[in-house]
């Protein structure tokens, strides 16, 4: 398990980076100044960006006056952004922090229908979208809609790729629905579904299965989302595979956008439990924190197997050897940190689609003397999430960027929309592949969609805190050992 000496050594650090510029007013312009200092001290591409070198104002004042010639803080954070959209696809501010606190757990308004979206053809702007799954306690449960559902419009409108957020960012919409032929063919339905949208907590741990077939006791694990607040309810359905004595694991990612780099710690421990105390994965940030832990706290970068969560629970370890992990296009971040810190220690089976290629995370950074959320400013409640690491597995890799895909071509499968199937049925079309590679039968046959429908977005990337991977919140009392130091 990391240390939490980690971030603390990154605040001390953070904290004492803007020496150059003698901090005489950072009230002149608060909400710009937290910014400028919060990125010069971790972004990780502070180096390439010449507005955040450490000499680049010889002062307060000369900074005071930079910032000024931005019109709101979103524009001045988007311009000290690396080659955004490119590069930088993730960094992020928030006006108020709450909203980013709630996203980074899995709170935000859903009417419950979690879906993506697809051009129609390969060519066009006109897009598609498919229902993945419902939401337990939502509206979409109380309404006539399911997995498999097909829609091409809202309220009317057909979805192109321009207007696909004003009409699903809506609190309240009607979905238009068509009919999906094996030949690709969408075909309206006159069907029409009305969905509201209410706050809601996801609880990623969505399908937990078990059976035995050709001698094998085989478990199923639909997980959505690497939330630290259900780290307790993963555990709990590691004991349910463990009592069931399974002895292979399906893990079924293909719609987790990611999350906790601490709870993927966790859940590869759960899948293992051989390898406790050994090296999981490893932190890489900007140049001068970088150097700055390698020479005075190299164990600070690392995220070690343990055998028990933050609570000291027990961690329930299945000791497994493979592991047989289902992806698609929206499989990232936390979810590619399963994949490609595992792999040099067990064999990882991946079935299905390239995923997203995010190989970088993120810390939340408040106003505050550390940029911690202790001691923040009263002023505002704007709050940053930039890109601040690169994860690497044991053997230094981490170069993933454009997604990982399965290394078998027998193994590479699209989602077919004509035949989505139920997920945690060992029929599923993904699913049935992993059985039959577990239990060797050879009887699973791959079905080639007549068309392949290049992918757009989802419902969970379209939020602005979708697809992330991210270091959790300092503990109590960190504040008190950063003011000793200085």
């Amino acid at each position: 398990m990391k240390k939490i000496s980690l971030l603390v050594f990154s605040l001390i650090v953070g904290a004492l980076t803007f020496q150059s510029c003698e901090d005489l007013d950072d009230n002149a312009v608060p909400v710009s100044d937290f910014i400028w200092k919060g990125l010069n001290a971790y972004y990780l591409w502070q180096a390439d960006v010449p507005e955040l070198a450490d000499d680049r104002f010889a002062n307060q004042e000369e900074l005071n006056n930079y910032l000024k010639a931005y019109n709101s803080p979103e524009q001045l954070f988007e311009s000290l952004l690396y080659r955004r959209g490119e590069i930088d696809r993730f960094s992020v501010i928030f006006p108020d922090f709450t909203v980013l606190e709630n996203l980074l757990q899995g709170v935000a308004k859903s009417n419950g229908a979690e879906y993506g979206l697809r051009y129609v053809n390969p060519t066009g702007s006109a897009v598609f979208g498919y229902v993945r799954y419902i939401l337990p306690d939502t509206d979409a449960a109380t309404k006539d809609i399911q997995r498999g559902d097909i829609f091409y419009a809202v309220n009317g409108v057909a979805l192109t790729d321009t207007n696909y957020q004003s009409l699903l960012g809506a609190d309240t919409y009607t979905l238009n629905m068509a009919t999906y032929a094996p030949d690709g063919t969408i075909t309206p339905n006159g069907r029409e579904v009305t969905l509201t949208k209410a706050e809601y907590a996801e609880n990623p741990v969505h399908t937990v299965n078990t059976f035995t077939q050709g001698g094998r006791n085989i478990g199923y694990l639909l997980y959505n989302g690497f939330y630290s607040n259900y780290d307790n309810n993963l555990n709990t359905a590691f004991n349910q595979l463990k009592s069931a004595g399974v002895t292979d694991l399906v893990l079924d990612l293909r719609y987790n956008g990611g999350g906790s780099v601490r709870t993927a710690t966790y859940l590869a421990s759960m899948i293992t439990g051989q390898f406790n105390g050994q090296l999981f994965a490893k932190e890489q940030w900007n140049a001068k924190l970088q150097a700055k832990y390698e020479s005075q706290n190299p164990a600070a970068l690392q995220n070690l197997f343990t055998n028990q969560l933050s609570n000291s629970a027990a961690i329930n370890s299945l000791n497994l050897n493979k592991v047989y992990i289902l992806t698609t296009a929206s499989t990232a971040s936390a979810s590619e940190l399963i994949i490609n810190c595992l792999k040099p220690y067990i064999e990882v089976v991946q079935i299905g689609d390239t995923t997203t290629g995010k190989n970088v995370g993120s810390v939340t950074l408040y106003d505050s003397r550390d940029f911690s959320a202790s001691g923040r400013s009263g002023s505002h409640k704007y709050a940053m999430q930039p890109i601040v690491i690169k994860v690497v597995n044991k053997n230094n890799f981490g170069e993933y960027s454009e997604g990982i895909s399965p290394e078998s071509d027998a193994n590479k499968l699209e989602e077919d929309y004509a035949n989505l199937g139920i997920l945690g049925n060992p029929a599923e079309p993904l699913f049935a592949r992993a059985v039959a590679l577990i239990t060797g039968t050879g009887r699973f046959a791959a079905h080639t969609p007549a068309i392949t429908h290049k992918p757009f977005k989802d419902s969970k990337s379209m939020r602005r805190f979708g697809n992330e991977m991210y270091i959790e919140d300092m503990p109590e009392g960190y504040l008190n050992m950063v003011k000793d130091l200085q």
